[in-house]
């Protein structure tokens, strides 16, 4: 790749996707000309894009790269066959990944943190962002998500750490190798290890040797801290050159906990640092993967140097992630959360923590299989038992089922007989129109519902709450 002084005009291909518009958005903001295409160019991200003074053309044509950029960034959602990417291979414009694009525009100064793990790290990243902005160390991050405190996904402060959420989904269409192998981790986090992203790996095996390269890439003077309730993060996390830590609900860990409660509406818990009282806190999320999400920003945060004081006060100021367990609308006693969960474990862990932390009435989960993971039958059982903790369920039809061979997807009437032989209320509605028409027919005064999804969901966000307060 040419070297970033060697460039001005900058093209992505596919720049709608979260990732991809923020660090187009930071590379207009470092002085950078900067254009991008989409089949897909509609709100919020069109509005963000505009708002940032980024000219963004519908659909892919040649058109669009002329006059010819001096850098193409080439989304992981573009293949072979798309017309701007057979154009920069037959004139060898210089063409990039979006990791390696944020690696030599943006890390190769800089403290490198990088979040990595199955589960949690949209959230962990945004503490450890919101952290160390409050107590003064200028960060830089690039988040999955929209972190509440900045209501952005990225910040570019200056100095000298730059907090990045580490995927381990595949880079482009010629690096089938996980974004966060680009990032030069010198502070890591492996929260958590499942198996995820059934598309591209067969297995959990291939992810836990992602995961060992990953561990291999952290300098001897580098620092990782390691979920110790993830037995496979914890093997794999064995062998390391660095500095490691572990943390966990156990106290026995090197960064612990004790006492956790909900005390006065917020999430309350001791921090032990090797046995021993570091802070009590108290935070306005809820549940146990909160939690760990709050140690592993915790031990990094103290390995960055934070004082201890900044840590607690920061992290009590911490308001979340949106999509993440957001309450959308209250109608007529009726609360409607959405959350980002799409993975058994986080579907459950959700469903537990609305219940232990509120004692709903009547808890309803209305759940979209629209992962490539969450469409396949791999965790047919899994998905059952945990959605088994919401009182009411309903589902819809897969989203693009053609996409999954017939034997591999997750079979919905088996799921909802499943669910209703532990004596859950369970509905397979083909559309979004028809779960709500269910919804608007069955929920009163006092139920919860969680809307768990990681897309658009054919609208229902905004549908769903309109129509009870209609009826």
């Amino acid at each position: 790749m040419l070297s970033p002084s060697e460039i001005r005009r900058i093209h992505f291909i596919g720049i709608c996707g979260t990732g991809m518009a923020s660090l187009a958005a930071m590379l207009k903001e470092s002085g950078y000309q900067v254009s991008g295409s989409d089949e897909g160019v509609y709100p919020p991200m069109s509005d963000f894009l505009a708002d940032k003074g980024i000219q963004v053309m519908q659909g892919y044509r040649v058109e669009n790269l002329k006059p010819e950029p001096d850098l193409a960034v080439v989304g992981n959602a573009v293949s072979r066959g798309n017309a701007e990417v057979e154009y920069i291979l037959n004139f060898k414009v210089p063409y990039t990944s979006f990791p390696e694009a944020l690696k030599n525009f943006f890390l190769r100064d800089k403290t490198s943190v990088v979040v990595t793990g199955t589960h949690g790290k949209t959230t962990t990243t945004s503490m450890i962002a919101w952290v160390l902005h409050f107590a003064g160390f200028r960060p830089n991050c690039l988040i999955g998500g929209i972190a509440e405190n900045f209501r952005s996904s990225y910040r570019m402060e200056g100095g000298a750490p730059f907090v990045v959420e580490g995927d381990e989904y595949d880079s482009a269409f010629f690096d089938k190798g996980p974004k966060f192998m680009h990032y030069l981790p010198n502070v890591a986090i492996v929260g958590n290890i499942e198996f995820d992203h059934a598309d591209i790996y067969p297995n959990l095996d291939a992810i836990r040797l992602q995961f060992s390269r990953f561990i291999n890439l952290i300098p001897e003077r580098g620092y990782l801290a390691v979920g110790a309730d993830s037995p496979v993060a914890l093997e794999v996390c064995r062998k390391t050159y660095c500095l490691s830590e572990t943390f966990g609900l156990s106290p026995e860990n090197d960064w612990g906990t004790r006492d956790t409660a909900m005390e006065g509406g917020k999430l309350s818990f001791d921090v032990l640092y090797r046995k021993k009282l570091f802070r009590r806190l108290r935070l306005d999320l809820v549940g146990v993967y909160n939690v760990r999400n709050a140690l592993a920003a915790t031990a990094v945060l103290h390995r960055l140097g934070v004082p201890e004081d900044d840590i607690r006060d920061g992290l009590e100021a911490f308001l979340g992630v949106r999509r993440r367990l957001q309450l959308l609308a209250e109608v007529d006693g009726i609360r409607i959360y959405e959350d980002f969960a799409h993975h058994p474990t986080a579907v459950r862990e959700t469903l537990q923590a609305l219940r232990d932390a509120f004692h709903p009435k009547r808890l309803w989960a209305i759940y979209e299989p629209r992962s490539a993971t969450s469409r396949r039958n791999f965790f047919q059982k899994e998905i059952a038992q945990a959605l088994s903790l919401a009182d009411c369920v309903a589902v819809p039809a897969l989203f693009r089922p053609e996409k999954v061979p017939d034997g591999e997807r997750l079979d919905l009437a088996q799921l909802i007989a499943d669910l209703r032989q532990t004596g859950r209320a369970a509905w397979n509605l083909d559309s979004v129109e028809g779960i709500i028409q269910k919804v608007c027919e069955e929920a009163r005064a006092g139920d919860w519902i969680v809307i768990l999804s990681n897309g658009g969901f054919g609208g229902i966000f905004e549908k769903l709450p309109a129509a009870l307060a209609a009826r």
